[in-house]
C-alpha cells in the first residue's frame, strides 16, 4: 500500500524525494501518513480537495481485501 501511495503522488509533486509515507496501526485500523514538501501540498490536495479525495478513493479501494479499515492522512 505504501508503494501505491508513492506511485500515485510522485508524478504530482516537484520534490518527489521529500515524499514520506509512514504507517500507524491500531486495533482494527491502519492509518497511512503522507508527508510532502510544503510547496507541493497544494498539488497533492488539489482544488477543493479533489485530488486528495481521488487518492483516498484509490487507497481505500485497494485496501478492501484487508480485514482492517484504511485511512490516509496528508500532512
Amino acid at each position: 500500500m505504501k508503494d501505491l501511495i508513492e506511485t500515485i503522488v510522485k508524478p504530482l509533486v516537484d520534490f518527489p524525494e521529500d515524499i514520506q509515507v509512514s504507517i500507524r496501526e491500531e486495533n482494527r485500523a491502519v492509518t497511512y501518513l503522507l508527508s510532502v514538501n510544503k510547496n507541493d501540498m497544494g498539488k497533492v490536495i488539489g482544488k477543493q480537495g479533489r485530488i486528495a479525495k481521488a487518492i483516498r478513493t484509490v487507497v481505500y479501494a485497494a485496501g478492501t481485501s484487508q480485514e482492517k479499515k484504511i485511512f490516509l492522512e496528508i500532512k
